[in-house]
């Protein structure tokens, strides 16, 4: 039974047919509880995300995981075929383990990734789908992206707009729980900006949106996490007092934040620092504002900058993550490898005891008939020497005739290292 990894990816096909063998959860449990009552393909993890979907499973044959995959999409085997990647046992492992770290995402070192592997790996265990075999390996990989997370800097630095206004935010600002950010206008970036900051412990969001359906739905989102306030668009002047953070991207022909009207808050707020940026092209701050005394203004081009160090960084990174990923997956490779030899080795030894005890009873049974004590003891160590040696000489015959010789003279210095140890006197 091999290990097998197969898929496709934001690298090997497009969003097209991504989307066609993309699964929702729903689907995907129904789908995995047909296959636990199928004993050719019944131990199997499915990660779908928008950028991947693989199938990693335990089976004997590759191709019927890329068939399943086809099938339950009804997409023509050939065409999926074409846009496949697959990987096998180390191969397989390898893969999972760089998947889990962020090391094979769109946007390098991501962290949601892992969550979403995490998931997958549950929803096969609610199905049944899951062996100890399995589910060790995935363990296993969540370990190596852990140590990937805490021991390389892949992860640590921001590479999407959303995350570097929250990383900006902590520069500024030594005490996340005490700031109040003011988002104006809840579309995706500022969304994300907002989910950021609400993540790290901010201690209130407002929201200021010309449609207040929009910003009652991006409050709904982040209202678990940190206290929310909803203000009218027409409102916003009025209001820029009272953040600490300010996040604008409305998509305006005009600008919206004016010198005169952060003039008046800063006033207003006794001079206490702000931080605003401008994440809109057309700009929504006039630029003269960064000439306040105790104002930062940051725009799209100065975070730009700051995402493609950091970037640089993460895939400078990424080379020392890819080498612990290796390393580590060898090292489970080497551990399940002896503990199948531990089960042959266990197994070898119970049928040198049952040997044993077969030709012990067959001398018994001689000794309680008076045959001569020294010839049947003769014969029980030389019948029983020639049955334990059997299997080694067989072994050794067919290490001989193989084309690579490395075995045989493997097999041939342990042989003569025994017989060294045991001609050495005891002490």
């Amino acid at each position: 039974m091999s290990f097998f990894a197969l898929g496709v990816n934001h690298q090997t096909a497009s969003v097209e047919l991504r989307e066609q063998v993309a699964f929702n959860p729903e689907k995907l449990s129904a789908l995995l509880e047909q296959q636990s009552h199928t004993p050719e393909l019944n131990d199997m993890v499915v990660v779908s995300t928008c950028n991947r979907t693989e199938v990693y499973a335990m089976s004997e044959n590759a191709d019927m995981v890329l068939n399943w995959l086809a099938q339950s999409n009804g997409i023509d085997v050939k065409q999926l075929s074409n846009h496949v990647y697959r990987y096998e046992n180390a191969q397989a492992v390898t893969h999972l383990m760089r998947v889990a770290s962020g090391l094979d995402s769109l946007m390098l070192g991501e962290p949601q990734i892992l969550g979403q592997v995490k998931t997958a790996l549950s929803l096969a265990k609610d199905a049944s789908t899951v062996s100890p075999n399995l589910n060790r390996i995935f363990e296993y990989a969540f370990y190596a992206a852990k140590r990937v997370r805490s021991e390389t800097a892949v992860g640590s630095h921001a590479v999407s707009m959303g995350y570097a206004v929250a990383q900006l935010a902590l520069q500024v600002f030594s005490k996340p729980e005490q700031l109040t950010v003011m988002v104006v206008a809840a579309g995706e970036m500022n969304s994300l900006v907002a989910k950021h900051l609400a993540e790290m412990g901010v201690g209130k969001i407002i929201i200021c949106n010309r449609t207040r359906a929009r910003a009652e739905a991006l409050a709904q989102e982040i209202a678990h996490r940190v206290e929310v306030e909803i203000i009218e668009f027409d409102d916003l002047a009025a209001n820029l007092y009272r953040a600490d953070v300010i996040s604008s991207c409305t998509g305006s022909l005009h600008q919206v934040i004016h010198f005169a009207d952060v003039k008046a808050a800063l006033k207003k707020r006794r001079y206490k620092q702000m931080l605003l940026v401008d994440l809109a092209v057309p700009r929504d701050i006039e630029a003269k504002v960064e000439s306040l005394d105790g104002v930062y203004l940051y725009g799209v081009d100065d975070l730009q900058t700051v995402i493609e160090e950091n970037l640089a960084q993460r895939r400078q990174a990424a080379v020392e993550a890819e080498v612990m990923v290796n390393q580590l997956a060898t090292d489970l490779i080497t551990q399940q490898k002896v503990n199948q030899a531990g089960s042959t080795i266990h197994a070898y030894r119970a049928q040198g005891e049952a040997l044993r005890q077969e030709e012990l009873a067959l001398a018994l049974n001689r000794l309680q008939k008076g045959e001569d004590a020294a010839q049947v003891m003769q014969e029980f160590s030389h019948r029983l020497t020639q049955k334990l040696l059997h299997p080694t000489s067989i072994a050794l015959r067919h290490a001989a005739t193989a084309e690579d010789p490395a075995y045989f003279e493997m097999l041939e210095q342990d042989l003569v290292h025994t017989a060294e140890n045991r001609r050495k006197p005891k002490k």
